[in-house]
């Protein structure tokens, strides 16, 4: 049985800062070789060359290690940065690590949050975008869930992922063996990769069946409802983190989902945080959170077909600041609205993650 979860939101004070979790380490609230998993936002660009990820992941891991963690083992350890916080969105991380729970506590008899993670076999340049990197992401996501001790794939909430997109290099990389790529547009693969990796996630949870070649970023009524897919230049696996509940494991943490319809879906993230466990009112406030939201996990998409609730909107047309900042900043505004914390992870490019302008929402709380 997997171990129980003490999950942390911090703030990042500047690109290269990681000082809050080695203040969590230092009082105790968890410990460095402990730590499973991190999930955060950076304040780059959120584009192919936004290396504010690789900055922050250095970062963190060198204070894992700086305060215990072995160097082999903080190498494995999967961090997710999704780059970009347009808007009010403010650069935070969320830290996952084991603790203890005695074998007598009451919480283990009740569903509490769960994690497990997985890599995917090598995905190659040429496979992005069609139905082999499907299968290799579906089978990875399987393996995490059955670290993370979940066997109804209902039980899974959210399911964030890092894949590889194409650059120049990996592009010259699949020519020269005589291989072709979806597309060699370098930014294109970003809303590719992102895609296609929703659709191996659900089809891993049997939200779809398989798709075809032909469905992808095509049939936008193909997709899952818990998966959070960002993509980048520093690996070429699928890092996958399930994220869930199980009973038997116990802590304090329960997490929750659902769908915004589109941008301004506020009661979806309302029902998300529902869903994990909190008795709100009917039309609920900020107020009613009472401390006790972690964090919300959200993934968002322009509507393909310029609209809002009926209402044109230019993001599309914009060649000035391209719809990815546009939409992230609009959604972020409101998910803060909501929560009262403009901390929030709120992540752009969901083809194939929720419904077409939508997209899924988790929500982590605090049962106490």
């Amino acid at each position: 049985m997997p171990a129980a979860i003490e999950v942390r939101k911090v703030p990042i004070h500047s690109v290269a800062d990681a000082s809050e979790l080695a203040t969590l380490i230092d009082d105790g609230v968890l410990a460095a070789d402990r730590v499973i998993a991190i999930i955060g936002k950076t304040e780059g660009n959120g584009g192919v060359n936004d290396y504010t990820r690789i900055i922050a992941d250095r970062a963190f891991r060198e204070v894992l290690v700086a305060k215990g963690a072995p160097a082999d083992q903080v190498k494995q350890v999967p961090i997710v940065w999704s780059g970009g916080t347009d808007g009010v969105i403010s650069p935070h991380a969320t830290i996952f690590a084991t603790v203890d729970v005695p074998e007598d506590d009451p919480s283990r008899a009740e569903q509490r949050l769960t994690v497990g993670f997985a890599m995917s076999e090598p995905i190659l340049p040429e496979e992005i975008g069609y139905v082999a990197m499907i299968e290799k992401v579906a089978a990875g996501v399987k393996v995490a869930m059955e670290r993370a001790g979940i066997t109804d794939p209902s039980d899974v909430h959210y399911v964030q992922t890092k894949t590889p997109l194409l650059t120049i290099h990996t592009i010259r990389d699949a020519h020269s063996r005589g291989q072709q790529v979806w597309t060699e547009h370098t930014h294109e693969s970003m809303d590719l990769s992102n895609g296609v990796t929703g659709l191996g996630i659900a089809v891993a949870l049997g939200e779809i069946e398989m798709p075809t070649d032909a469905d992808v970023m095509k049939n936008r009524d193909l997709y899952s409802s818990v998966a959070s897919c960002s993509s980048g230049v520093e690996l070429d696996q699928a890092q996958i983190v399930v994220v869930g509940n199980a009973a038997g494991v116990g802590g304090r943490y329960r997490i929750g989902h659902s769908v915004m319809k589109d941008a301004l879906d506020q009661d979806g993230i309302w029902e998300a945080i529902r869903s994990a466990g909190l008795d709100l009112p009917e039309r609920p406030r900020t107020a009613d959170l009472d401390g006790r939201l972690v964090n919300v996990f959200l993934k968002c998409e322009v509507s393909q077909d310029g609209q809002v609730r009926g209402r044109r909107n230019a993001m599309l047309d914009d060649s000035d600041v391209h719809w990815h900042r546009q939409i992230k900043s609009c959604v972020g505004g409101v998910t803060a609205a909501v929560t009262g914390d403009p901390a929030v992870f709120v992540s752009v490019s969901a083809a194939h993650q929720g419904p077409d302008g939508g997209g899924p929402v988790a929500a982590i709380v605090d049962l106490g």
